[in-house]
């Protein structure tokens, strides 16, 4: 929005040809988001207090969650507000890929919110239906799988990309439908599975979208893309304008939801930001390298499948507790420790994958 009033006010002073730049737009998309969080964070919480809207917590869980009983929730709001405005400020809305990440992520969004009002307001502690809330996540994700394999204008925007192998590259043709639908469903529930801890989801939630947005910025400069070895996509590179935002709406929520948390994100800030990370990851052709970088959310995700299956056909459960996080938790682990070691094996992982530009 306002980089075309600023290619409007360029035609009588060249100073506002600098909002042209990318780099500097995408820094603007942190900082504006980061601000919206800051601004409206506050009354925000108060509101969802004084209604009561609290987060419910499993009796089954750590002695140690019973007193967050009654914290604000659906702070996930606050993310998608900072990130939306944030967008659609300083992104070139003539992009289609921004709109497709927008929509995606509100879509998941909606859904998530629809699960926690029923769960939060209408007090129902079941929330929306499982077996609903998998069919909207899978309408939503089709849909933009299709919308994407159709609207694709270079064979590199449905290849798979095979990360340290310069030349591997594998045509998927309609198999990219369900690569997609898979990378975005499962990153928006790997995502909602890890956010049962003070801060532990968010912040690896930003460590990633910023590493996707410097995958996005290469993906979308044809010389630097060449240099690396990466695929070039054309419209890849205004995407560092959106995980920008992601990366400020982000640290603005984890000022009010680090330990103690004043705040959780609820289903509707957790399934929206997996969504978004993981439609990001296709977008920019990273699926393989995006499973490495968020190989927090997929062990969390891990855990919940072996100790699930584990229990139907034996009886017995490996962990202590699932998802992973409360299984360390039940072993004596203080929640902050749980919580910066998990973000310290992020940091790790997420320098693996940015080492897979250079290490071809």
């Amino acid at each position: 929005m306002l980089l075309w009033l600023a290619e409007y006010l360029a035609r009588f002073h060249s100073g506002f040809h600098v909002f042209q730049y990318l780099t500097l737009r995408a820094i603007l998309g942190v900082l504006t988001a980061l601000v919206v969080s800051f601004v409206i964070g506050p009354p925000m919480i108060r509101w969802l207090g004084r209604y009561q809207i609290g987060q419910p917590i499993r009796e089954d869980g750590p002695e140690s969650h019973f007193s967050k009983a009654g914290t604000p929730t659906m702070g996930g709001a606050l993310i998608l507000v900072a990130v939306v405005l944030a967008t659609l400020l300083w992104a070139d809305l003539g992009n289609r890929y921004v709109w497709v990440a927008l929509v995606t992520t509100l879509a998941f969004g909606a859904i998530g919110w629809v699960d926690d009002y029923r769960k939060l307001v209408l007090r129902n502690s079941k929330g929306l239906p499982a077996r609903w809330k998998y069919f909207w996540q899978s309408m939503v994700a089709l849909g933009v799988a299709g919308y994407l394999y159709v609207s694709a204008t270079q064979p590199a925007e449905t290849q798979l990309i095979v990360p340290f192998f310069k030349q591997v590259v594998i045509d998927l043709g309609p198999w990219y439908l369900l690569l997609t639908y898979f990378v975005v469903v499962g990153s928006s529930n790997a995502v909602n599975l890890t956010d049962g801890l003070d801060g532990l989801a968010i912040l690896p939630t930003v460590m990633v979208a910023a590493a996707l947005g410097v995958f996005a910025y290469a993906t979308g400069h044809v010389k630097f893309a060449e240099y690396l070895g990466i695929p070039f996509v054309r419209e890849a590179g205004e995407l560092v304008v959106f995980t920008g935002a992601i990366v400020g709406a982000g640290l603005g929520f984890l000022w009010f939801n680090a330990y103690p948390a004043q705040v959780f994100m609820g289903d509707v800030g957790a399934l929206a930001l997996g969504a978004a990370l993981g439609i990001v990851a296709v977008l920019v052709r990273q699926e393989l390298v995006f499973f490495v970088m968020g190989g927090v959310f997929v062990i969390e995700t891990l855990s919940v499948i072996l100790q699930v299956a584990s229990y139907r056909l034996t009886g017995r459960r490996i962990f202590r507790m699932a998802p992973l996080h409360h299984h360390f938790e039940l072993k004596g682990w203080p929640e902050p420790r749980v919580i910066v070691r998990f973000w310290i094996i992020t940091v790790i992982l997420v320098l693996i994958g940015l080492a897979t530009l250079k290490i071809r």
